[in-house]
């Protein structure tokens, strides 16, 4: 059996290595859809072939309000097939990742094409990482990230025709931290924003296996649905305005963008890829991550955040980095609700 009502709890050594190829592949969608994704709504769907998988685009799940484009999902999706690309390497696999093959328009997103290679033993590492990795939203501790970190990442943009930058000093983390704030003021003063947002808050517990819990929100799991209930009714934006602006002053020591020349289809895939490898390699190191998007999903702003971190080219993630204490995992739907034929 490949498939886990709880890919979490996915274990290196019930890898079915005595089974074909296509079992192989879909135990190691186990690893895949342990990826991120905006809202946690998961919006991806994978494609079993002979020897590859395709990651299509579950554009039912698409958050009209704060990604009208489909950059995020794009760069969710993309951060999937990465995800699954790392796994499966560590199996024994060469995986050639395809960035949209079918064409930007199509609903494809990646495809991962696996080749057997010989004498390869099991990294748990990499894979330890991909099952310990989580997104954390509270005060980091002020350690700074080590030298060799930093080049990591930014090898891991270079690899995907990205950059990964990072803020450099005071002025510009303040600055940072303003233009988050009014991010946030901007967003939570839309009750369409609000609505959305509401929709995808929701107990781990949940039968949906997605959306965010309460408790990312600093309350117990099981009132996640009075959560929504606030956010859906009322304009906080002023409260996570100042939350965030703190957080960021005095809990994040590391404030890193990823960039693209460009900003379309192929843009958002090279990005969501560079997320991926990203976090991985800062879990194995032990370290964390979460989201400042506010400055790239509000366009006014994203102009603002370019200038601020020097960047030559498009915004496409916000991320503040440290260490800390790890949450529970966020749910995640098993494999079998994502497969199609």
């Amino acid at each position: 059996m490949t498939d886990l009502d709880d890919p979490w709890q996915v274990r290196p050594d019930c890898f079915p290595a005595n089974r074909n190829i296509a079992a192989q592949l879909r135990f190691l969608l186990n690893y895949a859809v342990l990826a991120p994704s905006g809202h946690n709504t998961q919006p991806w769907l994978f494609r079993l072939d002979a020897d590859h998988v395709d990651v299509l685009a579950d554009r039912t799940r698409a958050l009209k309000v704060v990604d009208p484009q489909d950059r995020e999902l794009t760069m969710s999706c993309a951060a999937a097939a990465e995800t699954l690309a790392l796994a499966a390497r560590q199996f024994g696999f060469s995986p050639e990742v395809t960035a949209l093959p079918e064409g930007p328009a199509a609903d494809t997103i990646a495809r991962v094409r696996l080749k057997k290679t010989q004498g390869h033993a099991t990294s748990w590492a990499v894979l330890d990482a991909i099952a310990n990795r989580r997104t954390t939203r509270v005060s980091y501790a002020p350690d700074p990230l080590p030298s060799d970190l930093r080049k990591a990442c930014v090898a891991h943009g270079s690899d995907n025709s990205a950059s990964v930058l990072f803020a450099a000093d005071s002025p510009a983390r303040e600055a940072i931290s303003d233009l988050v704030a009014q991010g946030d003021r901007q967003q939570f003063s839309d009750p369409a924003f609000r609505r959305e947002l509401a929709n995808w808050i929701r107990s781990r517990a949940s039968g949906g296996h997605d959306g965010m819990s309460g408790a990312a929100f600093g309350m117990p799991d099981m009132l996640s649905g009075l959560g929504g209930l606030v956010i859906r009714t009322f304009d906080i934006g002023g409260s996570t305005a100042s939350g965030d602006a703190r957080k960021i002053r005095e809990g994040s020591p590391v404030l890193a963008a990823i960039a693209t020349p460009q900003d379309g289809p192929p843009d958002w895939v090279a990005a969501g890829r560079t997320l991926a490898r990203m976090l991985i390699t800062l879990s194995a190191d032990g370290w964390t991550a979460s989201y400042l998007n506010q400055p790239i999903e509000v366009d006014a702003l994203r102009p603002q955040l370019r200038d601020v971190m020097g960047i030559s080219g498009y915004p496409q993630l916000l991320l503040r980095i440290g260490r800390a204490t790890l949450p529970s995992a966020s749910a995640r739907r098993p494999v079998q609700d994502v497969c199609v034929t």
